[in-house]
């Protein structure tokens, strides 16, 4: 599959996605939207068919997104209500799409993710940040919100942090990314592939499809009561012993041994 402003390198089991409009420091448009779902899309056949494992999402140049095109953003100037609606849920779909994949996504960012550049991070499994990285849920400043953006983000950060960074837009360093739960490691800009590279390396030790199920656990339990999620657990848990997965990691374990999975 080839993009306009998307780039991809698979190195075996993993795919380095980069969002490839330098000169626009990496912002969104329809077509990039368009190109991460059709992209999302495509990944989740393939890790299906166990193609794929992990993906590493950077952006070309000296930003990793810098949220919506100013372009773009004149022309939803002119839309209707149910025009920006449909855009809205189209952006939306994509950030769902991405949040969903059944393989960690590893977030590299460098220079600065603000407005959806951060909802991108926020749908990324762990994200590594340089230390100078700048964030920002910068929307109010425009007069709108990180409204689509919203769920992921505070599933991430809790209300607490949103309250304070939704209500100001104020651009905070890859240090209080990390203290909210947003960004995983900061680090150099030197370390920052090195760290990332670190977790795959983590990632491809695990079995693919624990990796998948425990991901989806996270979504299903993370709201449930403790009574609601028992029954669920105790079900996800005996699927995975006697899955031929969990039996194989299971006796490499016994026998000392690495899991045939593992690269």
């Amino acid at each position: 599959m080839t993009y306009s402003f998307l780039t991809t390198r698979i190195d075996g089991p993993v795919e380095y996605l980069t969002l490839s409009r330098p000169d626009v420091r990496n912002a969104f448009n329809e077509i990039v939207i368009a190109e991460l779902t059709a992209w999302a899309a495509d990944a989740r056949h393939r890790a299906l068919r166990h193609e794929l494992r992990v993906v590493v999402l950077s952006g070309a140049g000296k930003t990793f997104c810098a949220g919506a095109d100013v372009t773009w953003m004149a022309k939803t100037i002119g839309y209707t209500e149910d025009e920006n609606l449909r855009d809205a849920a189209t952006m939306s779909r994509m950030f769902a799409a991405i949040d969903e994949l059944p393989v960690p996504v590893v977030g590299r960012i460098h220079g600065a993710a603000l407005g959806g550049g951060a909802g991108l991070a926020a749908v990324c499994d762990i994200v590594i940040a340089e230390e100078q990285a700048l964030f920002g849920f910068t929307e109010v400043k425009l007069g709108i919100l990180p409204a689509v953006i919203s769920p992921f983000a505070l599933a991430k950060i809790g209300r607490s942090a949103a309250r304070e960074l939704f209500l100001t837009g104020a651009r905070f360093p890859a240090a209080r990314a990390r203290e909210i739960g947003l960004v995983h490691a900061a680090v150099p800009a030197a370390l920052l592939d090195e760290t990332v590279d670190r977790y795959v390396s983590e990632f491809l030790s695990a079995g693919p499809e624990a990796i998948a199920a425990a991901k989806s656990l996270i979504a299903e339990v993370s709201e449930r009561s403790l009574d609601d999620a028992r029954p669920l657990t105790a079900r996800a848990i005996a699927e995975r012993r006697v899955s031929v997965e969990g039996q194989e990691g299971l006796r490499a374990f016994l026998e000392k041994r690495k899991a045939s999975w593992c690269r």
